[in-house]
């Protein structure tokens, strides 16, 4: 079984299911199930979804787009993969790509600084905490439903490179700031290993396996705000959920 966000859906990856889920049958949570030949699978990713999805609808402006992700967890399911906290940055679905956004239009105002940094302070490490916190509860009343279940929290690629210069031309973001949000990048993942840990789930690291083809790069895995190929914007596009599933698959031992 599969829960998560857009980067879990594979959102823009083909082939597409319908609706505004975005599910990809190239998701890494595909590709995990079909290598271990998994008997049943349940693909229950929406992109745009919040941990508050784990336990409550989700909504678009006032429309349900999708039922508690928990609520497709029955007793006898025996494997679950989660990619959850990134859309908790933002103050809208749009999550990471949200803050991104502001950040390209805060450039403006001082092309040689950190206009973003200065404008976010610690308000989003502070975000960060409080989805940490509901993620790790999610993932309590996850295995009270499943007790049998392996929970494997899956992080976060490398969306942005270490070296910032890299960027330059290719995102609209002031190179102090690219060095920022990396650093937002690697706190969410901390957030959510930490909360791994805690609720006694397995955290699975994808940033290390997708550095060098970060959306900046000659050869990206994860696609920078004008894809190249079929994707939403700084998301994996299809090698970038092949190589996220094959991190799941060595942490499970395959």
């Amino acid at each position: 079984m599969a829960l998560g966000d857009s980067y879990a859906a594979g959102a823009g990856v083909p082939g597409q299911s319908a609706g505004l889920c975005l599910r990809s049958d190239h998701n890494y949570g595909h590709l995990v199930a079909a290598a271990l030949s998994a008997s049943s699978y349940v693909d229950k990713t929406c992109a745009g979804a919040k941990v508050s999805a784990l336990t409550a609808p989700q909504t678009d402006a006032g429309t349900v787009v999708d039922g508690p992700q928990l609520d497709a967890v029955a007793p006898g399911t025996s494997l679950v993969t989660l990619t959850l906290g990134g859309n908790d940055l933002g103050t809208s679905d749009l999550g990471f790509v949200d803050v991104v956004v502001a950040c390209s239009g805060l450039a403006l105002t001082n092309p040689l600084g950190s206009p973003c940094h200065d404008f976010y302070g610690n308000t989003l490490g502070k975000r960060l905490d409080s989805a940490a916190a509901r993620l790790t509860d999610g993932l309590r009343k996850l295995s009270a439903k499943a007790p049998q279940a392996k929970v494997v929290v899956v992080g976060y690629p490398s969306v942005l490179p270490g070296d910032p210069t890299k960027c330059l031309g290719k995102m609209p973001v002031t190179t102090g700031d690219i060095g920022f949000l990396r650093s937002v990048l690697g706190e969410l993942n901390d957030k959510m290993a930490g909360a791994a840990t805690a609720a006694g789930a397995t955290y699975v690291d994808t940033f290390g396996p997708t550095k060098g083809h970060d959306s900046c790069s000659a050869s990206p895995w994860i696609e920078g705000l004008l894809p190249t190929s079929p994707a939403v914007p700084l998301h994996p596009n299809a090698t970038g959920e092949r190589v996220m599933s094959q991190a799941v698959l060595r942490t499970l031992g395959h």
